[in-house]
């Protein structure tokens, strides 16, 4: 009888002893960061995005005013500061000078000359032919006393002469004329149109040059640095100011493989930090990166730093300013709606 206690004493350890090994070896995968998320709530581990924009003015010159300091909070298009704008209104008053010199020409060229200024090449032209038929009549007098001996040589070559230059302002007369009839050349009021719209061209840069005098915020957030003073000269693209950039809240997490097939862009998912941990923000997958990388030293994640991760991009709603850019962050992504069900 004791043999046979013994027998099933040694029967139920090794029953015993089996059935601690199953559980250690179907328990193993949890206990090294491997655990098998279906059907379960998938938790995964990053960080708020740090978003800042450093701001800097388009055109150089002196700070005449800055208007925020470290700390302020802003609104999007509020002004932060503003440079002498005493050279670029300089500048705009020119551009308008010229592309009113310029609208001008173009009027002048488009209108064509005035009907007083065609009578008056007409009249010009008359008189010309006037001044030739007297220059004719005196040459053939002179070329009929020349055989008699009556007119010399020389008054015979000084009529002909006088005859000559009377043809030759009458043709340029009947050219004048004829030009100003003609009107204005298509090629010279092209020619003209394109200057005018060069001046406008310019006079637009020097309107943006001098709106760019004044710094605006982006978006809204919070001044984390003022890097420059009134008076001070800055160049173009100088920082002035840091910003930090409230929205919208991005949070930076990494999804092992096993678990990419539950993550996709537009799931909801919840977001808590260790400071509430008990609130969750809603939050929505906007990006799954298409490239594998090694978990960053970051992560704070039981999982085992070689397993390769994608990145993922979690935009989190209606932010509340509880979610502080550098935070770290737990996102818990629910089961699938179908195994919830099952389940």
């Amino acid at each position: 009888m004791s043999g046979s206690r013994g027998r099933k004493a040694a029967i139920l350890l090794a029953l015993a002893l089996a059935a601690t090994a199953a559980g250690w070896w179907f328990d193993l995968p949890g206990r090294v960061g491997w655990r098998e998320s279906r059907g379960e709530v998938l938790t995964l581990y990053g960080n708020v995005d740090i978003r800042q924009a450093r701001l800097g003015f388009r055109v150089s010159g002196r700070i005449a005013e800055a208007l925020v300091d470290e700390g302020d909070r802003v609104e999007a298009g509020q002004p932060l500061a503003r440079l002498d704008a005493g050279p670029a209104a300089d500048a705009v008053r020119a551009a308008e000078a010229q592309v009113a010199s310029l609208e001008a020409v173009l009027d002048k060229l488009m209108a064509g000359p005035r009907r007083a200024e065609i009578e008056q090449a007409r009249a010009a032209y008359l008189e010309r032919q006037a001044d030739f038929e007297n220059a004719q009549l005196a040459y053939e007098r002179q070329n009929q006393l020349r055989p008699s001996g009556a007119a010399s040589q020389a008054n015979l070559d000084q009529a002909t002469a006088a005859r000559d230059m009377a043809r030759a302002r009458v043709e340029s007369a009947r050219a004048a004329l004829r030009l100003l009839e003609d009107g204005t050349r298509p090629e010279d009021i092209a020619a003209a149109r394109a200057n005018l719209d060069a001046a406008r061209a310019s006079l637009a840069a020097a309107r943006t040059a001098l709106a760019d005098t004044e710094l605006h915020a982006p978006s809204a957030g919070v001044i984390l640095s003022r890097v420059e003073e009134p008076g001070a000269i800055v160049a173009s693209g100088d920082v002035v100011y840091v910003l930090s950039l409230e929205a919208p809240v991005f949070v930076r997490a990494y999804v092992g493989e096993p678990d990419l097939g539950r993550i996709r862009p537009g799931l909801p998912v919840e977001v808590t930090n260790d400071t509430e941990p008990g609130r969750a923000h809603r939050g929505t997958v906007g990006f799954v990166s298409p490239v594998a990388e090694f978990t960053p030293k970051s992560v704070e994640t039981p999982a085992l730093r070689t397993d390769l991760v994608y990145r993922l991009r979690i935009v989190v709603d209606a932010p509340d300013g509880s979610l502080r850019q550098g935070m770290p962050v737990t996102v818990r992504v629910p089961r699938p709606a179908a195994e919830a069900g099952g389940g």
